[in-house]
């Protein structure tokens, strides 16, 4: 009784493991598209940071951030680290771009947007950064990135079709929590269409008629 009991934990936890692993991969390639050109723009997003370094999602957004930028575009790269400071204090923006150079010796172009305090906000802001770039990566886990993808949609829907896919996905990587990841993800994209969710490889507006999506509330969390 007690090895059938044993058995179906490791089985459940199995599961979960592999759903949390699955859904992660399917929300990274949700809108991106295979955008070409050699101007790029890497967009890593700030989380709640309130002490005086680079905590530990922020020192992996950042580490993710580098390894998006594309062997064929690394000197026409500039690196967007985005994010406010909710709670006063040093920007996540900062703290970001202060870890990639200082400790990850990063010596690319870096650009801080430092006002943010939503992910809507990390869009709006990042926007007049992206308007000359070919290629739009945005880099955070993936479920917050999918979000920021779907408000630039909203947003700018001809940026949007310049997204393609970074590198903050990857298997094996964070296993033990994607299944909680996915969990909040599922929260945390409530407010998505079922298109926006869905991984495609064309990032055109749905409707034939031309209509737009109805936008929802903002999350208030620039994490």
């Amino acid at each position: 009784m007690r090895r059938r009991a044993g058995m179906a934990v490791v089985g459940a936890g199995a599961v979960a493991l592999a759903w949390g692993e699955w859904l992660n991969r399917r929300w990274s390639r949700a809108l991106v598209g295979s955008g070409e050109g050699p101007v790029e723009a890497v967009v890593v997003l700030g989380f709640q940071n309130p002490q005086a370094t680079a905590n530990f999602i922020n020192r992996w957004r950042v580490r993710a951030g580098i390894r998006s930028i594309g062997t064929d575009a690394a000197q026409g790269t500039r690196v967007i680290f985005s994010g406010g400071s909710p709670n006063g204090g040093v920007a996540e923006a900062q703290l970001m771009a202060d870890y990639a150079k200082s400790v990850l010796g990063f010596d690319g172009t870096v650009i801080l947007e430092d006002q943010s305090r939503t992910t809507w906000e990390n869009i709006t802001n990042v926007i007049p950064l992206l308007e000359d770039v070919d290629r739009i990566k945005i880099v955070s886990q993936p479920a917050h990135a999918l979000k920021a993808r779907a408000y630039l949609r909203r947003q700018r829907p001809d940026l949007a079709d310049r997204l393609v896919r970074a590198d903050d996905y990857r298997p094996g990587e964070w296993t033990l929590a994607k299944p909680l990841l996915a969990l909040y993800g599922l929260w945390t994209l409530r407010g998505l269409t079922a298109d926006e969710r869905r991984p495609k490889t064309s990032l055109h507006r749905p409707g034939a008629d031309g209509g737009v999506i109805r936008d929802v509330v903002p999350s208030r969390s620039s994490g």
